[in-house]
């Protein structure tokens, strides 16, 4: 099973020297097979092994909000890496920049790399790959199951990936090792701690965006969000997690973005401690179904975030009703000003520029909306993006990506009934939605926030 985890990237000649463990997907020290897998190769090579993150200057429309929660999860990292006479390296730049020059000298004798879906990070690793002399192998310590062995192509919904996810989740939903002292010093054993708060002074991003305070980062918080969830909130999970207004969500998609938490741990913790099934396998199916079908979607469809990606049904639909007439059309800047005729959607939009996450069913709504008041799905699909990532902690991220493109482009989504503007997309009315919830009451929390 732990063979299945990882992958060659490229073949290289088996010589003497350290092994380095390049993290940048999955940022933790405790349940990540990616570091486990590294410790074991320099174990049996006898040889050092490091942690290198490449910290790049600008990351999609990720800014001070994102780069302080992930910099102060960093630093945990480097601390608990210490503990375990492993040294952490922070190397500024593009990783095919700053990466291979490392790796050389250093004398570096294998690499191992996170698995990551996107276009740019999938660039990132191919070029240092094409630099290097080395084997390098790729990890899958994000998701429980590889998602090169979950399926080998484009699922076209959860009910298509759902039975491949049950088949094999036996076989890779088990107790995850635990890290040793490593016996071999690297070479340059006395290296300075990092010095993060100039770390984050000299980045060069859009720093207008505040950081949040409702939420600590790194393992330790994020150990303590799951615990707090088994605790206090999973038992009326199944029943209220669609309502804003319920504190019923886990929180921890920041975590489970960042790589600050493993959800194959969250998903043993659930198991091991919650008694009512209904409930597990509610935050199971999201964990572990919908989670990993946005990896899928994202790995086997490289136009996850345009309209090339969505359905051939949905781009047909949606182009027939391209010159309907749309009522309301508005500017990303009113967009992101919350400044629609809209008070749930404004709400909605205020609660994620406010805190840095929106409900998970207001995000459905927010992206809908968006569509029915664009020009085109383009343009929809883009603001949306633009919007989340920029505020969302959890953005610039496959869950985004696909939950925009099932809002928009009915990704994962089946056809519905023909209406204007939307065509087959699936529709979504405030009328309706005041059914579910108490519109009234989430508006007026928001605006208090």
């Amino acid at each position: 099973m732990e063979n299945k985890r990882v992958r060659i990237i490229k073949k290289g000649p088996d010589k003497k020297g350290p092994v380095v463990y390049w993290m940048s997907r999955d940022q933790r020290v405790k349940d990540n097979w990616a570091l486990f897998l590294s410790q074991k190769q320099s174990l049996k090579k006898k040889t050092p092994l490091a942690v290198i993150f490449c910290l790049v200057p600008e990351f999609l429309e990720a800014g001070l909000r994102q780069y302080d929660f992930m910099i102060q999860g960093l630093r945990q990292v480097e601390a608990d890496l210490r503990k375990k006479n492993l040294p952490f390296f922070l190397l500024l730049g593009s990783p095919e920049k700053v990466l291979p020059p490392f790796l050389k000298k250093h004398h570096v004798s294998a690499l191992f790399v996170d698995f990551d879906p996107l276009r740019i990070k999938t660039s990132w690793k191919n070029k240092v790959a094409n630099k290097v002399d080395l084997p390098v192998f790729e990890v899958d310590a994000h998701n429980i199951i590889p998602t090169w062995i979950s399926s080998d192509k484009q699922e076209y919904a959860a009910y298509t990936f759902r039975p491949k996810v049950k088949k094999l989740l036996n076989e890779f939903l088990t107790p995850i090792p635990k890290l040793k002292t490593h016996p071999f010093s690297w070479i340059e054993n006395k290296e300075p701690p990092i010095n993060w708060d100039n770390t984050i002074k000299s980045l060069h991003i859009d720093k207008t965006v505040p950081k949040v305070d409702w939420i600590h980062p790194g393992e330790k918080a994020a150990a303590e969000t799951l615990h707090e969830f088994i605790n206090h909130k999973i038992e009326k999970y199944d029943s209220q997690r669609n309502d804003p207004n319920k504190n019923a969500q886990s929180h921890l998609s920041p975590f489970l973005h960042f790589g600050q938490i493993s959800a194959q741990r969250a998903a043993l913790e659930i198991q091991k401690n919650v008694q009512d099934t209904d409930n597990i396998e509610a935050f199971l199916e999201e964990l572990i179904v919908r989670r990993e079908l946005s990896d899928n979607y994202c790995f086997y469809n490289q136009n996850y975030d345009n309209p090339k990606g969505f359905p051939n049904w949905a781009q047909k639909s949606l182009q027939e009703h391209l010159k309907d007439k749309r009522p309301d059309t508005y500017s990303r800047e009113r967009l992101e000003n919350s400044q629609t005729h809209d008070p749930l959607w404004n709400a909605a939009q205020d609660e994620m520029k406010k805190t840095g996450k929106m409900h998970g069913f207001m995000r459905m709504y927010w992206a809908k909306k968006i569509l029915e008041w664009s020009q085109s799905p383009e343009t929809a699909q883009k603001n949306a993006i633009y919007l989340n990532d920029k505020y969302e902690l959890d953005g610039r991220d496959p869950n985004g990506y696909s939950g925009i493109a099932w809002s928009i482009g009915g990704v994962h989504d089946r056809a519905w009934f023909n209406r204007p503007i939307f065509g087959k997309i699936r529709y979504m009315s405030a009328k309706a939605t005041e059914k579910k919830f108490d519109v009234k009451a989430y508006i007026s929390r928001i605006s208090q926030i």
